[in-house]
């Protein structure tokens, strides 16, 4: 079936016989400008400007497969398609459609005025099997148009990382040092675990930690105790003295009916490096810094500077053991290279990000950039893929481009908001 998407295209780049035109209830049109295209709610196009007979019209244009769509989506009761001064359709199924005020909307339809090579290549690249529809023909799209879509689709994920981060800021009662604190945890999740890091982070505020910074052993007490994963029943002494100290400082800052149940967290298929007790080990280390978290995220551009900042040894205990009870035969490896690599993108820069939004200063975002240029690509499935048809991925910011343009335009086909899938259909 045509997607929208299509109709999206032919009219944004005038693809059809502009000749001659008139609207399905037999008035001359003419377009003067097609409009912008809309990525938020409500019609597809603004601030179009078009003659409908002599009358010049300036507002929004919809665009329907089916002329019925309009009814199938009750627009006729929604106010903001007031506005619509041109419905486009594909198929003009016999309506009249109709503004909430009852005036008629003019309708045109392009499934006459459309050449069918166009029709075909659309088609035909939405009917290709592989994870990247347009694969066997990158070569025909030149270098600097596929960079641009890079660009776009990166600076897209960091803008999308930074909402999420100051919509935590909201949450956090505008408070940046919280905000980094809980932001920082989630990233510490590895996705895996990061919704019961977030869940953590939430139950044992930093102001509490921070109070016990010096002490690391506290530190662990209390994200270990908050997190379910104190409680065996047949304990070591090190899990043994935790406990102790955790029914002491739960007491004191009210905790005891904030701990996670034990089965929130991931285990199956994690290496042992990566199992929930090591991070929350990790990350309590980073906690005993005396410096203020956001002070630290905003001081440098060098990326070798997180890369050592991430890479902390943990107590003595997490140095011979993956969890608690069982001692390891060799010493537990500290946060491998590019487990901090992740932290950096996946924590570091979109607050970067999202600071930079926040305080308009645009040299964070920057320094957000330089840092994505200063590290390796990541080693991935989606990269693997890109690099398979020969799209070079040399730098963490190839890397994040490839993986946002893979999972958000490729898979969904979104060939015709791409700036490559559009080269290559008007070719």
């Amino acid at each position: 079936m045509l997607a929208e998407d299509f109709l999206y295209f032919i009219w944004q780049f005038q693809y059809f016989r502009a000749d001659g035109l008139r609207t399905a209830e037999g008035e001359t049109l003419r377009v003067i400008h097609p409009g912008y295209r809309n990525p938020d709610a409500g019609p597809d196009f603004t601030q179009a400007r078009l003659f409908v007979g002599d009358v010049e019209w300036v507002g929004t244009v919809e665009a329907h497969v089916r002329a019925t769509d309009w009814l199938l989506h009750r627009h006729q009761y929604d106010r903001a398609y007031d506005n619509v001064i041109l419905h486009i359709v594909w198929s003009n199924e016999p309506a009249v459609l109709r503004r909430s005020d009852g005036s008629v909307i003019p309708t045109l339809c392009l499934s006459e005025r459309v050449d069918l090579a166009l029709l075909h290549r659309y088609e035909t690249l939405l009917a290709e099997s592989g994870a990247i529809p347009c694969a066997g023909r990158l070569g025909d799209v030149e270098p600097m148009r596929r960079m641009a879509m890079f660009d776009k689709v990166l600076l897209q994920r960091l803008e999308r990382k930074a909402t999420a981060v100051l919509t935590l800021l909201q949450q956090t009662g505008q408070d940046w040092e919280e905000t980094t604190y809980q932001h920082l945890a989630m990233a510490f999740g590895f996705q895996v675990n990061a919704e019961p890091f977030g869940q953590l982070s939430r139950q044992v505020p930093l102001k509490i930690l921070q109070k016990h910074r010096d002490s690391l052993f506290q530190l662990e007490a209390l994200l270990f105790g908050t997190a379910g994963l104190l409680g065996h029943d047949e304990p070591d002494a090190y899990e043994a003295e935790l406990q102790r100290e955790y029914r002491f400082l739960a007491a004191k800052y009210q905790l005891n009916d904030t701990q996670l149940p034990p089965h929130v967290w991931k285990w199956s298929k994690l290496r042992p490096a990566n199992f929930p007790t090591v991070r929350l080990a990790q990350f309590a280390k980073l906690l005993t810094h005396r410096e203020s978290l956001l002070s630290m995220f905003l001081a440098t551009d060098v990326s070798e500077h997180w890369l050592r900042f991430f890479q902390v040894t943990p107590s003595v205990y997490w140095q011979t053991h993956y969890r608690f009870g069982k001692a390891s035969p060799k010493t537990v490896p500290i946060l491998g290279a590019t487990a901090a690599e992740n932290l950096l993108i996946n924590a570091v820069l979109p607050l970067l990000v999202a600071y930079s939004q926040y305080k308009d200063l645009p040299e964070y975002r920057e320094r957000a950039i330089s840092l994505l240029e200063q590290l390796p690509a990541e080693n991935n499935r989606i990269t693997r893929l890109w690099q398979q048809v020969a799209v070079p991925v040399r730098s963490a910011f190839d890397s994040q481009a490839a993986i946002e343009l893979y999972k958000n335009y490729c898979l969904k086909k979104r060939c015709l908001s791409c700036q490559i899938g559009v080269n290559l259909l008007k070719k």
